[in-house]
């Protein structure tokens, strides 16, 4: 605050600073799904060494008359010169039609001509991977192609370049998220000043981050998802942990303080709540490296780098505007009652204080109510199902969703995800075993089809193209692909030297999936771990810590009760322009669990340190949670309103992904702050009592001293009202 000018121009700097650095640079994110050692890993390896040609991605130009043939001349004239003059765009290394020698003599297309006549497909294929395709390049493609589209004939295009040109470049989810933020901070301020440190100071470090997060993705996998996943993870945290900063200093204005006084008070006790939270956060969220996987390490250093930003600005660059806007923190109606009547104690009164009265009067049946609420919505979680969306859940307007329905309808749904079978192959005997496999294929139930034998110029190396009969993202085609793997391939190998790989995107996914399971309680016991021990230090309480283990994972698995009934179940996903229902994305619960262990963390600390102050000072376990309750819920409640709002609005970017994290932490903190922290966690505190702080003498002895949130001075308060004293806030006390 001495030095706020010099604060306020660092941070301008190093937002300016870092955006022009990433401007120049340039994005370089990657969505690399593959895990080294898998068989799909292996399956790629192989048939990038052997077929180097096949390294570009591709995207697909689908074609279906209303009426008539797709070999009618019009048609064939039609569509061939918007194919022709695809092939001259830039980035474009080759394009393969069903038209000319292996088309129309045949009749058949080459397989790219659905057996009524009536669809047709080409494919596109650039010079690189998808990652490094422009977005201009993607989007003349997508419009040349449907340039020649008329009354009788639908052209689409799907595949992994077109998809890059539904990447929104808008931000109305952030505009609105911000937006209701601004409301619900007026709405409990009362002063537009005061309303307008936590948003300013949010986007000051969620801007740097942002910027940060791109320069990051130049030195190491970082997901195209990735600054999104930062941004609404930095604005709901940045704009709450500003607000209990921001409560704190006008709590300390009321009571006579002045403001640099009342700044120093709110840093020095909320302040240090906000650096412990935010060290929780960034904990679970960099226990995602023990996972080992690059895609997920960019993700969590990425998240990560916002948060300590957040946390940075709260504590250096909000203090700095805190004093720029004096007592305009505090509403005109304020700031007059308090220069005519004085400081004044604030107790706790209205919904708040009867509320937590209530809690106290009926802990059994209201705590029985919310581990009921809890239960049920925890239910649907049961029968998650993990996988990759593809182009099929896109929303129904989508090109490449229709693309996607085109090919499904007219080739059967397996030709969006066909299985690519990769062997290297060592003598004549191991040719003769790839000879014969597609036969053994065709008779394998789940298969609709099976291409011819790909060898590779040297002959060391084949592939086969199996199509499914059911769609990518099928339960159905994850089970053809373990049925090859552990009974039909291995009857085709007998006898040889043979090693047949299975690849393509399902596998891939499914290999990804499962690896993701297999680390999932290790990780989820690290991070638990990690939790536990951080509250032992702040609370030295045995009973807090795992209570708040217990309703972190409550509030976990109600949280993807609801994604899996909205995603999975399909319940209004098609009404919230999500797309169609289908599995979970298998990055999701781990990427989940880090941010939710830490928001929850959150709300676990701002009320427990409160409850902790009380307690320290009476002894009296009921009065503690009473008092800690009816303070803090207000704040809470308002922090999680902002917070849900910032997370819901995000449904509104376009991205299934996106969407799947905002509903799934909108409606965690929901549930966490309505039903666990006000409700189910005071309950069950009111029905330990002492218990809630017991700590074993021998452990007390050797765990060090730490303090989340030091007592704030309360003299002025006490001055005005001679013969009571005042609580933790300065409530009553006889």
């Amino acid at each position: 605050m001495r030095h706020r000018l010099v604060a306020v121009l660092l941070w301008l700097a190093a937002l300016c600073g870092v955006t022009v650095a990433a401007g120049i640079t340039g994005s370089a994110y990657s969505n690399d799904y593959e895990v080294p050692g898998t068989e799909s890993g292996r399956a790629t390896a192989v048939l990038q060494e052997a077929f180097p040609g096949r390294g570009g991605d591709s995207g697909t130009v689908v074609w279906h008359t209303g009426h008539g043939d797709v070999r009618d001349e019009a048609v064939e004239h039609r569509v061939t010169a918007a194919l022709d003059e695809i092939a001259g765009l830039p980035g474009v290394a080759a394009v393969t039609t069903p038209y000319g020698p292996a088309g129309l003599p045949g009749g058949a297309g080459d397989g790219r001509i659905s057996e009524d006549g009536r669809t047709a497909y080409a494919t596109v294929t650039f010079d690189r991977p998808a990652d490094d395709i422009p977005e201009e390049q993607a989007r003349a493609l997508v419009d040349t192609a449907r340039a020649a589209a008329d009354d009788g004939l639908r052209v689409e295009v799907g595949g992994t370049v077109a998809a890059l040109t539904q990447g929104g470049g808008s931000h109305t989810a952030e505009i609105v998220g911000v937006g209701v933020a601004a409301v619900v901070l007026f709405l409990a301020f009362g002063s537009l000043a005061a309303s307008a440190l936590p948003i300013a100071t949010a986007l000051v470090s969620v801007g740097t981050a942002y910027s940060g997060i791109a320069l990051l993705g130049h030195l190491m996998t970082v997901a195209d998802f990735a600054p999104m996943l930062g941004l609404l993870i930095g604005l709901g945290v940045g704009i709450d942990y500003a607000l209990f900063i921001v409560t704190r200093h006008r709590k300390g204005l009321k009571r006579g303080l002045d403001v640099t006084e009342a700044a120093r008070n709110a840093v020095a006790t909320t302040g240090r709540a906000v650096v412990f939270a935010g060290a929780t956060v960034c904990i679970a969220l960099l226990g995602m490296l023990v996972l080992r996987l690059g895609f997920l390490n960019g993700v969590a250093l990425a998240a990560c780098l916002t948060v300590v930003l957040t946390v940075a600005a709260s504590v250096t660059l909000l203090p700095a505007l805190l004093s720029y806007i004096g007592m305009r923190a505090l509403s005109r109606r304020e700031r007059r009652r308090l220069a005519e009547h004085g400081p004044e104690p604030e107790a706790p009164t209205g919904f708040a204080a009867r509320w937590s009265a209530l809690v106290e009067r009926h802990p059994k049946k209201l705590g029985a109510v919310a581990a009921v609420v809890m239960l049920v919505l925890a239910l649907p979680t049961f029968s998650l199902r993990l996988g990759t969306s593809d182009q099929g859940n896109d929303p129904a307007t989508a090109t490449t969703r229709q693309a996607y329905d085109l090919l499904a309808d007219g080739f059967g749904p397996g030709v969006n995800g066909p299985l690519t079978l990769v062997a290297q192959l060592d003598g004549a005997g191991d040719r003769l075993a790839m000879n014969q496999m597609p036969a053994q294929l065709r008779a394998t139930a789940g298969v609709e089809s099976v291409g011819p034998v790909t060898y590779s110029g040297s002959g060391h190396t084949a592939v086969v193209t199996v199509v499914p009969d059911f769609a990518p993202q099928s339960r159905q085609t994850s089970d053809l692909v373990d049925r090859l793997r552990a009974d039909v391939l291995p009857a085709a190998e007998a006898g040889t030297s043979l090693d047949v790989h299975v690849g393509g995107i399902t596998a891939a996914y499914d290999d990804f999936a499962q690896v993701i399971v297999g680390k999932l309680p290790l990780f989820v016991g690290i991070v638990i771990t990690l939790g536990c021990l951080l509250l032992l230090l702040a609370f030295r309480s045995v009973g807090i810590p795992l209570k708040a283990a217990a309703m972190n994972v409550a509030a976990v698995a109600s949280a993807f009760g609801i994604v899996v009934a909205v995603f999975q179940w399909g319940w209004g996903s098609e009404l919230l322009g999500l797309g169609r229902a289908g599995p979970v994305e298998p990055f999701l619960p781990v990427i989940a669990v880090s941010v939710l262990f830490g928001l929850s963390m959150d709300y676990q600390v701002f009320l427990v340190s409160r409850m902790y102050e009380e307690w320290r000072e009476t002894g009296d376990n009921r009065r503690a949670v009473r008092v800690g309750l009816a303070e803090t819920s207000r704040v809470i409640n308002s922090a999680a309103v902002i917070m849900i709002a910032v997370f819901l609005a995000f449904v509104l970017s376009g991205d299934r992904v996106i969407a799947m994290f905002g509903i799934g932490l909108a409606a965690a903190v929901a549930l966490d702050a309505f039903v666990l922290r006000t409700l189910l966690v005071p309950a069950l505190m009111h029905l330990l009592g002492g218990a809630n702080w017991w700590l074993p003498r021998s452990v007390d002895r050797w765990l060090p001293r730490i303090s989340i949130e030091a007592p704030e001075r309360r003299e002025p308060a006490r001055a005005k009202i001679p013969g009571k004293r005042t609580s933790g806030e300065g409530e009553l006390v006889p």
